[in-house]
């Protein structure tokens, strides 16, 4: 009679199975120019005021077109769509407080490939966390990723088990938020990324990853 096993995998160890080994492989094939010992600077977001007020002068300034002439979108996005956007970001928007939910986290800065990489980093308190790198996308921001971190780091603080506990690394996309644009003809395709994100996880002192 043949034993029986029962095996349920934590979320952790699923992803660690199906993802570990292509990061591993991807570590191994990091050149030298990419991943030696580069700094890692501290980061924090902090704007002057006379920016975001001559931001809101230009957007309270702006020149509007006449209205559609039609009663749906056919012609475009419609005036008073774009209108009330532009209300939001000229009185609305707090970007003070954006700025003290970045800053709530700890950020960096460091060179890769030629391009400073902007990059926030919150290790788990939980022993034997898995490290896990997160990217947003295009168009978007690592803003869209800050909801993730607290249940990630801390699983047990939200429901979870430590066996579910991540180290997360998220990066600002080359030419996004805080992160550096490329100034030469070279594209920024993902494959290129995704060496920058193994150096980046392999100068962080992280040799298994997943994504």
């Amino acid at each position: 009679m043949s034993p029986t096993f029962s095996f349920s995998p934590t979320r952790r160890e699923l992803l660690a199975a199906t993802a570990a080994a292509g990061a591993v492989s991807l570590v191994a094939g990091v050149p030298g120019a990419w991943a030696n010992g580069e700094e890692i600077r501290p980061f924090s977001v902090s704007f002057p005021q006379d920016q975001l007020d001559d931001l809101r002068r230009r957007v309270a300034a702006t020149r509007w077109p006449d209205k559609e002439t039609v009663a749906d979108d056919s012609q475009g996005v419609q005036l008073s769509t774009i209108q009330k956007l532009a209300k939001h970001w000229a009185t609305d928007y707090d970007w003070r407080k954006m700025e003290a939910r970045l800053n709530a986290f700890p950020q960096f800065i460091t060179e890769i490939d030629g391009l400073d990489i902007h990059f926030i980093h919150v290790r788990s308190k939980h022993e034997n966390a898995l490290p896990l790198i997160v990217t947003h996308g295009w168009p978007g921001s690592i803003i869209e990723q800050l909801k993730i971190i607290e249940p990630l780091t801390d699983p047990t603080a939200h429901g979870g088990s430590a066996e579910d506990a991540f180290h997360v690394v998220i990066p600002s996309l080359p030419g996004y938020g805080f992160s550096a644009k490329s100034t030469g003809s070279g594209s920024w395709n993902p494959p290129r990324i995704a060496h920058a994100w193994a150096a980046l996880m392999q100068r962080l002192g992280y040799t298994k990853f997943v994504a």
